[in-house]
């Protein structure tokens, strides 16, 4: 019944004049549990569902989104009655790349509905992270959440795509923040925001929040008497999440190819990729091998199709340090002269669906952590997002990390706090000279990437492990 609904969204679009349609249905819930010092701060259970219309009209598109299923047929009408207005004033032709049109389904692999698992045991897991962490001296503040999605989304074509996806997406994490008169201080887990991926309430179980609470507690408090990181040059060493980060935002957000085509320019800005480059840029050393794969077990940007119908897959993006590939869409992927990637996605029923991250990582190498810092003579060791800065190009870029130590001699030293590091894409990354292995390689979740105006925000994925790069500026303030 609800493939029907679609169908007549999408009909009533063609029948008003439309060249080419397409519908999603869809229906979400998001469950979120955020407790304080022992105490819960809120539980919320949240669904909306509605259907979202696409029209193409001579060279516009036009959207039209509403809550009301049943008014599917109107929707579609009004969808490309708005696409005819945009197209009074026309642009260039709209073609699409061609894709296999299915029916098809996809449900994420998962071992326990995380909404029905009791919300006493939730709240339970939550209350006892944050009463270990309390109990460390000198801890004064302990936070933890938790949040689920569940979400089906039916998708038709005027071209005949009919696809039925079910979505299940878990995580969440901890934090304690140290006081004394001068400064706080903050450690977290996973990582700074939670750590998210596909699957269900057996994610949670896997990180193991109660085995690192004291831990992520007594660092918090280390840290307000550790040293400064002193500006200079040195190597520097990341751990896999921070890493993933700068993925995200010095690659991930550059290799969109609506920013490249200078079709999309708010909130992230453009990149600085040149598309008569591509398959000769080279954005980093000959370890870096960077794919954008949907089809990735667990990762956060993985599903079956993207919002455009076309089927998830892994594409290459960088090659032994070589820029080869982009994240696209049906219509930019022809301009480009390129095979669509499967990376268009809307968040929710009431946005247009638009180029977004699916899992951008960097392929592990042969080394580990242990083997990295037994090999640096002098160096910097940082772990876990406080704060980051990258200029509209995507390339100029500043991080600060929670937590850093000193190597020396091929072994960790003293604790510093309030690090940072600064560099410039193509040559922070032209740097990278050792990589840990698979046994390291984590799929990192990012819950909350922004883009576009209306903001949507889209849950994307960043395979990393931690990695060695030579000659970096750390330490820098302002």
């Amino acid at each position: 019944m609800v493939f029907d609904q679609a169908e007549v969204a999408v009909q009533g679009a063609l029948d008003a004049g439309a060249a080419y349609a397409d519908a999603r249905v869809v229906v979400a819930k998001q469950e979120t549990i955020d407790v304080q010092n022992q105490a819960v701060e809120a539980i919320d259970r949240s669904e909306q569902a509605g259907v979202g219309v696409r029209a193409l009209v001579g060279s516009s598109w036009g959207f039209f989104a509403t809550a009301d299923v049943d008014a599917a047929q109107s929707a579609g009408e009004r969808a490309a009655e708005i696409a005819r207005a945009s197209a009074v004033v026309p642009g260039a032709p709209i073609e699409f790349a061609d894709v296999a049109v299915v029916s098809d389904s996809y449900e994420t692999p998962h071992q326990e509905d995380p909404f029905a698992v009791p919300q006493s045991e939730k709240v339970d897991l939550l209350i006892g992270v944050t009463k270990t962490i309390q109990e460390v001296p000198g801890v004064a503040i302990a936070t933890a959440n938790l949040t689920f999605y569940d979400t089906d989304k039916w998708f038709v074509s005027s071209q005949g795509h009919r696809i039925h996806q079910h979505l299940v997406e878990s995580g969440g994490g901890f934090d304690a923040t140290a006081l004394d008169d001068a400064e706080s201080q903050r450690r977290s887990y996973p990582q700074s925001f939670g750590q998210y991926e596909t699957g269900g309430y057996e994610v949670i179980r896997r990180w193991d929040f109660p085995s690192n609470a004291q831990r992520v507690g007594e660092e918090a408090v280390a840290l307000l008497t550790a040293d400064e990181l002193e500006d200079h040059e040195t190597d520097l060493i990341l751990e896999g999440s921070q890493l993933a980060l700068q993925i995200h935002e010095s690659v991930g957000h550059a290799i969109e190819l609506d920013r490249i085509l200078g079709w999309e320019a708010a909130f992230a800005g453009t990149s600085h990729l040149d598309l008569n480059k591509l398959g000769s840029f080279r954005f980093g050393s000959p370890l870096m091998n960077i794919t954008a794969d949907a089809t990735l077990p667990g990762a956060l940007g993985t599903f079956g199709f993207d919002d455009e119908g076309t089927a998830a897959q892994a594409v290459d993006i960088v090659k032994d340090g070589i820029w080869v590939g982009v994240l696209s869409g049906r219509d930019s992927a022809a301009i480009a002269g390129l095979p669509p990637g499967g990376m268009v996605r809307a968040d929710g029923y009431n946005r247009l669906p638009m180029v977004r991250m699916t899992n951008v990582g960097l392929l592990p190498g042969d080394s580990s952590l242990d083997e990295i810092i037994a090999d640096t003579h002098s160096g910097v060791y940082m772990a876990t997002n406080r704060s980051w800065s990258i200029d509209d190009r995507r390339l100029n870029f500043q991080f600060g990390t929670e937590i850093a130590w000193e190597v020396k001699n091929g072994k960790l030293g003293r604790m510093l706090k309030n690090p940072t590091y600064t560099g410039i894409g193509p040559v922070f990354w032209g740097s990278l000279d050792r990589l840990a292995g698979g046994d390291e390689w984590i799929h990192w979740g990012t819950p909350n990437c922004g883009k576009g105006q209306p903001m949507q925000v889209a849950h994307t994925g960043h395979s990393a492990a931690p990695a060695r790069f030579t000659n970096v500026r750390v330490g820098v303030r302002g």
